[in-house]
């Protein structure tokens, strides 16, 4: 008897029992679902939830692959093993089996305890109010090993993903019902309960007084990893890479966010499968430019000095800022989450402009933790409902007169 009849046997003797929701989402994660409806329906589409999160799963495969390459490859050059190159896409230091290895190796446990943990609260929580298994975990799955230090321990991630998951989502009443990126909301719950390790200076990193400290004491080091390029702007110092490393990705940096060029694909991936909005990409874009331009001008009248504390990054020329952290990851893979975003085009338009204007203005201001897109999205999800219902109050107001005017 196959694995298939053997799980329609399951499903049909558990169906009634309180672990039928579990053995309905194993079937239909391994098996297209063979029901179908009986009646009339009102919209027939190829898309659903499972279809869409998949989509966008494989959008971020590219990053993840990508990470664990450049995470060996940050592993090595610290080490001195290696030399830098720039534009290493090209280079066969960078493109080693040993490279990917070493990334693959640190980064996979993060992905395991991520969908382990987010996964089994899903199924708990599906079998005590007794619903179906909903797809929504399989994107915040895959965001959260992309966007955390690679060093971050796994019983913190593992106490995170519970806290994001269940505040974060189950509480609202599970997917689509949520406020918050469910993403976003775990790495703010470890940027607050752990921030010295979520500062944002060092991802994966010891400096290198303590690397030579520890070459001279005889220990084995684990892993060595390099100050971020934020980290360094935050404290005004000489940024070491090219325009071309920090656009492929050869920096330091959390997985899934130093290639804006694998990053761009994966938007446009999105945008033409119809499930990211390119009006939020765009307007986040838009905004932060803005928000950029502003800085260098404050900075170029004199108004601030090289021995102010934000002269770092507000120097940084405005187009440095979208290629830089994690700007370009926030912006195409949760700022565009249809649940939390807002819903009217010209709400998206706003929700994007300001969660890119914000993103830099607390990544500026805020030297201790130079990444500010985590804040700007969870802020803006927040005003995401009152930019929509103010769009649609003035579409109303609009109709309105139109109709006094016909009937003047």
């Amino acid at each position: 008897m196959s694995l298939k009849n053997k799980l329609h046997i399951l499903k049909r003797k558990y169906r009634s029992k309180k672990m039928a929701p579990a053995f309905n989402a194993l079937h239909t994660f391994l098996y297209l679902p063979n029901e179908t409806t009986h009646n009339g329906t009102h919209i027939k589409a190829a898309d659903d939830l499972k279809r869409t999160m998949n989509t966008v799963i494989m959008a971020m495969v590219p990053c993840l692959l990508f990470g664990m390459f450049n995470a060996g490859y940050q592993h090595h050059l610290a080490l001195g093993e290696i030399q830098s190159v720039t534009g290493g896409l090209f280079s066969a230091e960078f493109w080693t089996l040993d490279n990917f290895m070493v990334g693959f190796w640190k980064i996979i446990p993060l992905v395991i305890v991520s969908y382990g943990v987010g996964l089994l609260i899903e199924f708990i929580f599906a079998i005590i109010n007794k619903h179906e298994v909903e797809e929504g975990y399989l994107v915040t799955g895959m965001l959260v090993p992309l966007i955390v230090p690679i060093d971050i321990p796994l019983w913190m991630l593992a106490v995170a993903v519970v806290f994001g998951v269940v505040i974060g989502k189950e509480v609202f009443g599970g997917t689509g019902m949520n406020i918050l990126n469910p993403a976003l909301t775990i790495r703010a719950f470890l940027f607050f309960a752990y921030p010295t390790w979520m500062s944002g200076d060092k991802v994966w990193v010891h400096g290198a007084v303590e690397r030579d400290q520890a070459i001279a004491a005889g220990q084995n080091l684990d892993a060595i990893s390099g100050e971020t390029i934020l980290g360094a702007l935050a404290q005004s110092k000489e940024v070491a890479y090219s325009t071309a490393d920090m656009f492929l990705g050869f920096i330091p940096g959390s997985v899934g966010e130093t290639s804006t060029l694998l990053i761009i694909l994966g938007g446009l991936f999105l945008v033409f499968s119809k499930i990211g909005s390119w009006r939020i990409m765009l307007s986040s874009v838009i905004g932060a430019i803005v928000m950029g331009l502003i800085f260098n001008q404050v900075v170029a009248s004199g108004w601030i000095t090289e021995s102010s504390n934000f002269y770092g990054l507000m120097s940084a020329p405005f187009w440095e800022h979208l290629i830089i952290g994690g700007f370009a990851f926030g912006t195409v893979f949760m700022a565009t989450d249809p649940v939390t975003a807002s819903q009217t085009n010209k709400g998206k338009w706003i929700y994007g402009f300001l969660v890119g204007f914000i993103s830099i203005m607390i990544r500026v201001f805020n030297p201790a933790y130079p990444e500010g897109v985590m804040l700007a999205i969870l802020l803006m999800n927040v005003f995401a409902p009152t930019i929509d219902h103010y769009v649609v109050q003035g579409n109303v107001k609009k109709r309105m007169k139109r109709v006094k005017v016909k009937t003047a």
